[in-house]
Parts: C-alpha cells; structure tokens; sequence
C-alpha cells in the first residue's frame, strides 16, 4: 500500500444500553478507552490522520482525546447533528479527507481489531477497492448480510432490519469496518438517501453505488469475533475485557511466564516478563511494568509503571503505584506483605519493606530494611539502615517538602520522628520514641524525648451528666 490512509472514527452514538452519564466510547477495556484502543490501531497502522464523528456528549469526547492521544497521530473532530445513520457521519468527513488518499472507517466501540487485520483489509482495497472486512457468525442477528452473487462476488450489504427472512438466514455479516479510495467514496455517499426501515443514510449503501459503477468489492474475511466485537452493554464491555485478557495472560505464559491463573489476571497498559517469572491470582498490572527474569508476585498485588529486578519477591496485597516518576526494585529485594510503594521509590538490592510499610520518593540503599509500620517519605537511606517499626519522616512543613538523609548503618528504634531536614550520621543510633530536629553525629546514640515523669493519684476529666 503506497497511498495514504485516513482513518475515519464513528463516535457520535448515544450508548442508551450502558446506561451511564459518561459517552459510550469513553467506557474502559484494559484500562484504556475504547476510542483509545481505536486511535492506538490508527496510529500503529502509520495512518496520515485520524478524522473522529462525534455527536452525542461531543465536548466530552473531545476533550478525553486531546489526553489520550499523546500526539501519536494528528487528529481532528468533526460533528455529526442531528445523527442521521452511518452514512451521514462519514459525509461529516469527507471535507477533512484528501482524494489521494484510503479511506479506512472504524467504530470507536470496537476496540480490539488488530493491525495486521486492518493491514490486510488495506491491501485487498489496493488503491482501487471497495474492500469490506466479514466475519461468519452463528447467530448475525442485528448485523448487515453480505450478499454475493453467482460468481461469489459481493453485491450488497443488507441491514438486518431490511433484510428477507431468507437473508437473514446469510452467516456472513459486515464488520463495519471498510478501505475504499476517497475519490470514489465521495461520489457514492452524495448518492445516499434515507429510503429505508430506519430512515436513516446507510454507509453499506455504497457497496451497490460499487457494483454499478463497475469497481470490485472484495470480502477480507477473519474467523475471530473479538475483533469485531462492538461494546453496547455493560455486560458485553464485561465479555470483551475477559477476552483481551486471556489473550493477554496466552501470549504471557507462551513466553515462559507461570500464572496461577490465567482467569485471574489483569493487564491494563505493558507489562514485559524476563525467565521463570511467577505470578499469583487477581494481580492488576497498569501503565509500564517489568518484572526481570525470576521475580515473584504475590497474590492481590496491583502494580503500576514499575521495574522489578531479578529475583525480588512481591509479597501478596502490596500496592506500587508510580505515576509518572515510577518505582524501581532492586535485585533479590523482599517487598509485603501489605507494604506501598509510591512515586520516586528507588529500592536498591536486598532492600526490606515489611507489612504497612510505606515509602514515597525516597532511595534506599544495598540492604536497608524497614520492616514494621513505617513512612519513609523524600528521604535518602544508605547501606544496612535498619528502620524501626512505627518510625516516620516529617517531610512536609504545611507549604514544602523537606529530605531526610539517613547515612549507612545507621539503626533507628521504634516510634522516631524524623523532623526534615535532616541528616542522620553513618553508624549512628537513634533511641526508641525520639522526635529529631537536628542532625545526629556519626556513630553517637541520640535520644530526644521527654523525662518520664508519674503523677500520683491523677484523676481523669470526667464528662457532665445531664
């Protein structure tokens, strides 16, 4: 293929069965928009543009796009109002689409076509095809017929609303996907009229506007539904992620991966696996994850833009979570059960973080283990710091962050406070239950608490009765 390709995407519909505030090609599969999916196949076909239809609840649709896009394709909106059928939205189209050009029509509620399916439909279009991908179903029911003619040649699209009780008997439906030149498109859809059950502009129409005019429609057929699976209930988005998933969970323990459980696994956003990785039930992967070559993952785990080193184990219920800055642990560290790790979280090897513990912005070094109950929190902590259960940074002052250096060897006990800024010295050790607000020397025991004092027969304050 040596033309051009635009993509076109229908996503003005309603959505009435999903029965939610929120526009139909908003709703997320994998973590990601349906229209997402969509523009993301655009993109990955190296489309010259994306032109989307929207209509219903436009300004919302619009504006998810500009932030789910990220530039990867130039895109624009055009409006379809009223919506008057598939055939008016394309018209909406057509003045944003150059006659050089392939034509592609996509529907912003089918998610998971591949790209070598749309490559292929390409290449049957060639430059000078009505090309139409088809599918056999066992039960076509709501879908247009593909009708062929002696020579098996397609000759019409029938909707099923219009459709014979003979032709709806046809097993071959139209995706609703379709690659044709744009020159010849736009002729066909100026021919378009709403004589029909919904009176509404058919798209399919044009396959008879092709045959009498003497140009080829030509049938890629595909033998996987989920590719042409469209989303109109909640329970059909339910199917349709199940379906990704054990996609998702084939393609991870082909390449060596040992799931648990394949039904129980969900990957929203990359998730890239080194040799002999192991991963229990109902763990949620989102954004970029790496997991390296032997690394272990508890149950109930949910991970998200992530680089797990060799040989570190993820205890069950523990949440990392690194937005933007991400989270990295580092070789053979232990990590759970129950811990957090949050953005900026930089584990060196062999680092502890135990159950409640939880660790924000801050780089531990080679062995450093916080065990018990803990906040470590736009802090710096070096070799073998030993963090004591119920210890804390105070790293906010109500307006700025402050960071907390702890040098190598140093032990700090129980129930500590650690005022920022401030450095604790190389070796030292900080008593249970102390507050610090200034730096400790190295290798000192520093202790900053009150006198314990007794108060003999106190009495507590007692409240009135009415």
């Amino acid at each position: 293929m040596t033309l051009a390709v635009d993509v076109v995407v229908m996503a003005a519909g309603k959505g009435t069965r999903m029965k939610s505030a929120r526009p139909k090609v908003l709703h997320r599969l994998a973590g990601k928009a349906l229209l997402g999916h969509v523009i993301e196949r655009a993109a990955g076909l190296g489309a010259r543009q994306a032109v989307i239809v929207t209509g219903h609840q436009a300004e919302q649709v619009e504006a998810a796009l500009a932030a789910m896009n990220e530039q990867r394709l130039p895109w624009r909106c055009v409006r379809q109002s009223p919506q008057l059928g598939t055939g008016h939205a394309v018209q909406q189209a057509m003045p944003a689409l150059p006659d050089d050009g392939v034509t592609l029509v996509l529907s912003g509620d089918v998610p998971l076509t591949e790209v070598a399916t749309l490559q292929a439909l390409l290449d049957a279009c060639a430059g000078r095809h009505l090309a139409l991908l088809t599918l056999d179903l066992p039960d076509p029911t709501g879908y247009g017929r593909i009708l062929r003619g002696q020579g098996d040649e397609v000759r019409a699209i029938v909707e099923h609303k219009d459709a014979s009780e003979a032709q709806r008997r046809i097993t071959e439906i139209y995706s609703g996907i379709m690659a044709v030149p744009t020159r010849l498109l736009r002729g066909w859809l100026a021919r378009l009229d709403n004589h029909n059950a919904q009176g509404e502009y058919y798209l399919t129409d044009v396959v008879k506007f092709a045959v009498a005019d003497g140009v080829p429609v030509v049938a890629y057929r595909i033998d996987d539904p989920v590719q042409v699976a469209g989303v109109n209930s909640p329970a059909q988005l339910a199917e349709l992620e199940r379906a990704f998933q054990r996609r998702v969970a084939e393609r991870l323990m082909a390449d060596g991966v040992r799931l648990a459980d394949p039904a129980r696994l969900d990957v929203r956003g990359s998730l890239r696996c080194g040799q002999d990785v192991e991963i229990d039930v109902n763990c949620v992967f989102e954004g970029e994850v790496f997991l390296g070559d032997g690394v272990r993952i508890g149950a109930h785990c949910v991970i998200a833009n992530a680089r797990i080193e060799p040989g570190a184990v993820i205890h069950p219920f523990t949440h990392i979570d690194g937005e933007r800055l991400g989270v990295t642990v580092g070789e053979s560290a232990l990590v759970g059960p129950f811990a957090r790790l949050r953005p900026g979280s930089v584990l060196g090897p062999q680092v502890h973080i135990g159950n409640f513990v939880e660790v924000k912005n801050a780089t531990l070094a080679t062995g450093a283990k916080a065990n018990h109950l803990a906040y470590l929190g736009d802090a710096t902590v070096g070799e073998r710091v030993n963090y004591g259960a119920g210890s804390i940074t105070a790293n906010y002052d109500g307006a700025h962050k402050h960071r907390t250096v702890i040098e190598a060897d140093v032990h700090v006990g129980s129930n500590c406070v650690l005022v920022a800024p401030v450095t604790l010295g190389a070796g030292g050790t900080i008593g249970g239950g102390s507050t610090i607000t200034k730096d400790t020397p190295p290798g000192a025991l520093t202790v900053a608490r009150a006198k314990q004092s007794s108060i003999p027969n106190w009495k507590r304050p007692e409240k009135k009765r009415p």
